[in-house]
C-alpha cells in the first residue's frame, strides 16, 4: 500500500477574494458619493478591501468595463447619454459573467423584469434603505441574486425563464427598444438625436415612433410624452 501524503487544505480550497473592484455608474454626484461611502464602510466591516470607481455617463462606464476587470457594477438606468437597458445589454455582451445591480429611480413594476432579462442580478429603487442595499450587494457578491420582497415572486419566475412575458405595468406589447425610444422622445430629443444615440437609422426610429402611437392608441408625440411622464419613465 502506497504511502499516504498529507494534503494541505490551503492547497485544495480556492483563495477567498478580498480585494473587490466596484464600478458605480450614476450621473448624480451626491448619490455616487453616498453609495461609495456606504459600500466602503460595510465592505471593510466585512473584512473586504473595496476599490470603488465612479462614472457619470454610459459611454465612460462601458470604456471602463472594456479596460479593466470588475467584481460588481452598480448601474443607474437613467444615465444621460444612453438608455439604461441598452447600457446593460452592451455591458453583458462585453462581460457576460459580470454581476450587475441596478439601482434606479424607476419603480420595480416598470423595469425589474426587463432588467433581469437583460442580465441584472438585482434591482433596487433609490428609495431603498441602506440595510437592503447591503443585503443586495452581499448576496450578489456571493453569487446569488437579490430583488425586493414585494417583487420577489414575480422576478423569480423571470429568473427561471428570462424569455418569459413581461410582468410589469407597461403594456406587454411594447418591446424594450420601443420603451427606450419612448424615453428619448419624452426627453424632447429629435429623431436624429435618438438615431445617433441608439446607433439606428432615422427611418428605423421613425418606425418605432409609429409603432408606439399604434400600440398605445395615440395620435401625437405630445400624447407619447404625457404618457411617459405619467408612467414615470423619465
Amino acid at each position: 500500500m502506497g504511502e499516504l501524503t498529507a494534503v494541505n487544505a490551503c492547497d485544495t480550497l480556492p483563495a477567498v477574494k478580498t480585494d473587490l473592484n466596484i464600478l458605480l455608474a450614476d450621473d448624480h454626484a451626491l448619490i455616487r458619493r453616498g453609495l461609495k461611502e456606504f459600500l466602503q464602510d460595510f465592505l471593510i466591516e466585512d473584512g473586504l478591501t473595496p476599490h470603488i470607481a465612479e462614472t457619470a455617463s454610459a459611454h465612460s462606464a462601458l470604456d471602463q468595463i472594456r479596460a479593466a476587470a470588475w467584481d460588481l457594477v452598480i448601474l443607474d438606468l437613467n444615465l444621460p447619454d444612453m438608455p439604461g437597458l441598452e447600457v446593460l445589454r452592451i455591458l453583458k455582451s462585453l462581460q457576460p459573467s459580470l454581476p450587475v445591480l441596478v439601482v434606479s429611480i424607476y419603480a420595480e413594476q416598470h423595469y425589474a423584469a426587463r432588467a433581469i432579462r437583460a442580465g441584472a442580478l438585482g434591482y433596487l429603487t433609490k428609495e431603498t434603505g441602506p440595510q437592503e442595499l447591503r443585503a443586495a450587494v452581499s448576496r450578489i457578491l456571493q453569487g446569488g441574486n437579490y430583488f425586493p420582497p414585494p417583487q420577489s415572486e414575480q422576478v423569480s419566475d423571470t429568473v427561471v425563464s428570462r424569455n418569459a412575458s413581461c410582468a410589469d405595468d407597461l403594456p406587454a406589447v411594447l418591446s424594450d427598444r420601443e420603451i427606450e425610444v419612448l424615453q428619448w422622445i419624452a426627453q424632447g430629443r429629435r429623431l436624429t438625436e435618438i438615431a445617433e444615440h441608439l446607433n439606428l437609422s432615422i427611418k428605423t426610429v421613425s418606425t418605432y415612433r409609429s409603432r408606439l402611437l399604434i400600440k398605445l392608441g395615440m395620435r401625437t408625440t405630445a400624447e407619447l410624452i404625457r404618457y411617459a411622464l405619467d408612467q414615470q419613465l423619465v
